[in-house]
């Protein structure tokens, strides 16, 4: 017999999801072992216990060979693997990829740039817990203008949905009549929270692009393709916290 693992473990290591969406399948009663709806906390022999998904079992045996790649989401893409709505969904620019991988992290449909996907749950999860603090980088078009009280403002943290945001940098890129470039570089990953902050302050976003991820620079990687991370880029998204930012 195989020694027992935590099932949420199990999940992530064979690419079903990260952990704690893993722990979320769990929790909802997605998850059957031989049959019996799983409880958050059970462990499993991955030999010979038969686990189910959502009716469909899971290869627990089999050693997966884990990708990592970069994917340079286009707007008008949802950041999901399937959408009952029939929309265009980051799963169709990555069909050429030898595995079943799924986002880390999201963008929302309308903005753009750089998107880690993997099929090895640890990694996702370690990228995407707030105790890593991982940065993101993004650049931000808004209209019509921006003054340095809204700046100051932005970056001191702003009440959204009730909860304060974390300190963040912005820097303008550029300003012509009836817009500027920012670049926005936050520390933790509230949904839409730019967009949100912006209109909170009364600006229109007028396009919206991750360009980096920690250490990892979407660089010239065209619209819609993806490309494997390399072994350095892994290593350092998965480092020690990052708490500085390099040029």
């Amino acid at each position: 017999m195989a020694e027992r693992v935590r099932l949420q473990k199990l999940l992530a290591q064979c690419g079903v999801a990260s952990r704690r969406k893993a722990e979320e399948l769990i929790a909802n009663g997605s998850v059957k072992v031989n049959g019996i709806t799983a409880q958050i906390g059970d462990k499993v022999d991955p030999l010979n216990d038969k686990v189910l998904v959502k009716g469909k079992r899971i290869s627990t045996a089999a050693k997966n060979k884990y990708y990592y790649i970069m994917l340079h989401k286009p707007r008008g893409y949802v950041t999901t693997m399937s959408d009952e709505k029939g929309r265009k969904c980051v799963a169709d620019l990555v069909k050429d990829v030898p595995a079943r991988v799924y986002p880390v992290g999201r963008l929302d449909r309308e903005s753009e740039g750089l998107l880690l996907m993997t099929n090895d749950g640890e990694f996702a999860n370690k990228v995407t817990h707030p105790a890593k603090h991982v940065y993101k980088v993004y650049r931000v078009t808004v209209r019509p203008s921006v003054n340095e009280e809204q700046i100051v403002t932005m970056c001191s943290g702003m009440t959204i949905d009730g909860v304060k945001t974390a300190p963040c940098e912005v820097h303008v890129v550029s300003r012509q009549e009836g817009r500027v470039v920012l670049e926005i570089i936050l520390r933790e990953g509230r949904n839409r929270q730019i967009r949100k902050m912006c209109d909170q302050l009364g600006l229109e976003v007028a396009r919206l692009k991750r360009i980096a991820i920690g250490q990892v620079k979407l660089g010239m990687l065209p619209q819609g393709k993806w490309r494997d991370l390399s072994p350095d880029e892994v290593k350092r998204l998965t480092a020690q916290p990052n708490t500085t930012i390099k040029s």
